[in-house]
């Protein structure tokens, strides 16, 4: 068994060296082709004007889970347009989605064509569409672009003798510190801090130089994740690893679904058969890591330092280690001979440490769900997932604290339970797939009710409430678009916004933040992140920046649905415990949501 255990480890550190050292790779023309270019000039072949330019006219190219879409806007000519795109050797097609229209049909004729039956409608003598066997084809229009010249900032394309000019220029995403940014962060923490001070069990006893320290671990960390060489590409390189796990999951996917899993389908289809089966592959992975030891032997070692630095008890430090990589069910394992003696302040620690973190199979997920088929954006998703799950341990040590602060003796030893999930390393593996099954519907199920909830929720806002009392047209008109009408995403955005901006989002951003924010404490974070890769690939954000501080407001499952999952989960183990489970469930969510804020802002405050 300890040479099998051996074997497997310098396997997995095979895997890391090779991530890491095969991380730089070449961007396809499709790739660079990906971001939202600004319009500079269109000029003729003589080098004269032929287009007025506005300075905010642009051009959004995406593609996310094989799905490609175009949209652009030139303000001072009235254009606008979308629809989807494709490369062709050094030609980029769009194709222009159908304009709303209303026609009437006067006739129609039946032709056949190479042993094809199909019928011809037509209005005032002009063909509007066919109806074949497989439904009607529509008559959209594809324009040739021919790429002149591209590079990671510009690009510059012709259309008969016309030249587009466009630049990109990349958004700072680990900018300078500011002033601002760090006085609007101390604000966000400050706040934050007496958030939690309101709802303290006994505020006399708080441990502040816990609390000082926790919160130096998390700026200390932050620091090195977004200003430190060395560190960046050791988080880089881990995020690579997920990257390249992603890989061997669509490998055993297309086996099973085939033709299902390749690019192209419907979102329906790329989460059913693409995101869905990684949350499988990853529980069977670590279960087999959990029985051959070696995940005990890293939360060990991480649970040593923070029980040193924080002077934490045993069970709270090697919970809070073992949250960073397993789910809040799961994580309980490592403590399970601790929970029947533990006092309700260590409870909170676990339960608000399981509120603030995710699990490495949902993590795996978020990153193929948000970075698409684009490498270079799941390694990005990646290493601020992984850091935003590291980080927001030490916050919800602190959350916990200030929340229960520990009133009675506790035991300072590090023993991690002994537990194996299963007898042998096929059942391990057979046991990690089943759980993992079982998560996957979980989540489908939960994304399929709560979409709907949302959907009839906004018809009663929108369609019943707003529609009667004329709000959709000045709601529409005071966001610029933004929001359509009375809807659960205008309100909790706008409910969220001022924590959203204490967290250092720009005040163009807030509200789509702070939507995000309401989404996953109300719903949860698969529905938050959801809808943030939908934002993000529509090019709604005004900044970069947004979209990370997102990334890490999101990271955790601190949601009201979590707290039965918990009471559930925590409470198999030892049931005497479940009334106190009971009792400190809102405690739990509140501190698991605080702890997610305290990253974001830390982030927020540094970038």
């Amino acid at each position: 068994m300890i040479k099998l255990s051996r074997v497997l480890l310098l396997l997995c550190l095979t895997v890391f060296l090779f991530s890491a050292c095969s991380s730089e790779k070449k961007e396809s023309l499709e790739s660079i082709l990906s971001r939202k270019w600004k319009y500079t000039k269109v000029v003729d072949e003589s080098g004269k004007s032929v287009k007025q330019i506005a300075d905010n006219d642009y051009l959004l190219i995406a593609q996310k889970n094989g799905s490609t879409t175009f949209h652009y806007e030139l303000h001072k000519e009235g254009l606008k347009a979308s629809g989807s795109w494709a490369v062709s050797d050094s030609n980029l097609l769009l194709t222009y989605d159908l304009k709303p229209v209303v026609r009437g049909l006067d006739s129609s004729f039946y032709r056949v064509e190479n042993g094809e039956p199909s019928v011809v409608l037509l209005s005032e003598g002009k063909k509007v569409t066919t109806l074949t066997e497989s439904g009607i084809v529509s008559e959209k229009n594809t324009r040739s672009f021919n790429i002149v010249s591209i590079s990671p900032t510009t690009l510059v394309f012709q259309e008969n003798g016309w030249f587009f000019h466009l630049e990109y220029t990349p958004p700072p995403l680990e900018g300078a510190i500011s002033l601002n940014s760090i006085g609007r962060g101390i604000i966000g923490l400050i706040s934050l801090i007496l958030i939690l001070y309101a709802f303290s069990s006994n505020r006399k006893i708080i441990p502040w130089k816990l609390v000082a320290t926790g919160l130096f671990l998390q700026i200390l960390f932050a620091l090195g994740v977004l200003k430190v060489d060395f560190i960046k590409n050791i988080f880089e390189a881990m995020g690579n690893v997920f990257v390249v796990i992603l890989g061997f999951t669509m490998e055993g996917s297309r086996f099973v679904f085939g033709d299902m899993v390749n690019p192209g389908g419907s979102i329906g289809f790329v989460f059913a058969f693409q995101i869905l089966p990684t949350i499988i592959f990853f529980s069977a992975l670590t279960s087999l890591l959990f029985y051959m030891g070696i995940l005990q032997k890293i939360v060990y070692g991480l649970a040593w330092v923070m029980s040193k630095t924080m002077k934490l008890s045993g069970a709270e430090s090697l919970a809070a280690a073992a949250n960073i990589f397993l789910g809040q069910t799961e994580a309980p394992l490592m403590v399970k001979p601790y929970i029947s003696n533990m006092t309700r302040s260590e409870l909170m620690c676990l339960m608000t440490g399981g509120m603030a973190t995710i699990a490495g199979g949902v993590m795996a997920a978020y990153i193929g769900f948000l970075g698409g088929d684009d490498p270079e954006m799941r390694l990005f998703f990646a290493k601020h997932l992984l850091a935003a799950s590291v980080m927001s341990a030490p916050a919800a040590v602190v959350a916990a604290k200030i929340l229960m602060p520990q009133d009675q003796k506790f035991d300072e030893k590090l023993v991690v339970s002994k537990e194996r999930i299963g007898k042998n390393v096929l059942e391990a593996i057979s046991n990690g797939t089943t759980d993992g099954l079982k998560l996957a519907v979980n989540v489908g199920a939960m994304l399929l009710v709560f979409i709907a909830m949302i959907a009839m929720v906004n018809f009663i806002l929108q369609d019943g409430i707003g529609s009667f009392t004329g709000l959709n047209e000045k709601i529409a008109a005071a966001t610029g678009g933004k929001y359509n009408g009375l809807t659960m995403q205008f309100l909790l955005g706008y409910i969220c916004a001022p924590l959203s901006w204490l967290m250092g989002v720009c005040t163009e951003d807030m509200v789509l933040v702070g939507q995000l924010l309401g989404e996953k404490t109300i719903l949860n974070e698969f529905v938050a992140y959801a809808t943030l890769g939908n934002m993000q690939t529509s090019g709604a954000f005004a900044e970069q920046k947004s979209i990370i501080i997102a990334t890490y407001i999101l990271c955790g499952f601190a949601n009201f649905a979590s707290i039965g999952i918990q009471i559930g989960g925590i409470g198999s183990l030892a049931p005497e415990k479940r009334t106190a489970l009971s009792e400190l469930g809102f405690r739990a969510l509140l501190g698991g949501t605080v702890a997610s804020l305290l990253t974001a802002v830390v982030v927020g405050m540094l970038m």
